[in-house]
C-alpha cells in the first residue's frame, strides 16, 4: 500500500521558516513526481509546488515564488518544502501528493498524504 507521511508543520512567526517532509513508500518514488498542495479554512485546496520524477524540474505558485524550494532525495525517497519568509496567509494544511511522472497544478495525483499543519503568527 503507497502511503505518504508529511511532517515539520507547526506554529511559526511571521518572517520565520519551516521545512516540510514527505516521506514515501520507496516503490513509487522513483517514477513519480511529488506535489505540495495547500487548504486554508473555508478555502479550496491549491497547488503549492511541484517537482517532476526526475528531479529536473520544479513549478511553484505565483503567491510562493521566491520563497518556496521543493526538493527530492532518492535515497531517502522523501521530498522536501522549504518555506522562508512565512506570511499569516501562508496559514493552512499543507499536503504532499504523488503522480506518475508529471506535474500538474490540479488536484489529479493518484496519492495523497495526511497533511500537516502549518500556522504563521502575525
Amino acid at each position: 500500500q503507497v502511503q505518504l507521511v508529511e511532517s515539520g508543520g507547526g506554529l511559526v512567526q511571521a518572517g520565520g521558516s519551516l521545512r516540510l517532509s514527505c516521506a514515501t513508500s520507496g516503490r513509487i518514488f522513483s517514477n513519480y513526481a511529488m506535489g505540495w498542495f495547500r487548504q486554508a479554512p473555508g478555502k479550496e485546496r491549491e497547488f503549492v509546488a511541484g517537482i517532476t520524477w526526475t528531479g529536473g524540474t520544479t513549478y511553484y505558485a505565483d503567491s510562493v515564488k521566491g520563497r518556496a524550494t521543493i526538493s527530492r532525495d532518492s535515497a531517502k525517497a522523501t521530498a522536501y518544502l522549504q518555506m522562508n519568509s512565512l506570511k499569516p496567509e501562508d496559514t493552512a494544511v499543507y499536503y504532499c501528493a504523488a503522480r506518475y511522472k508529471w506535474v500538474v497544478t490540479s488536484l489529479d495525483y493518484a496519492y495523497w498524504g495526511q497533511g500537516t499543519q502549518v500556522t504563521v503568527s502575525s
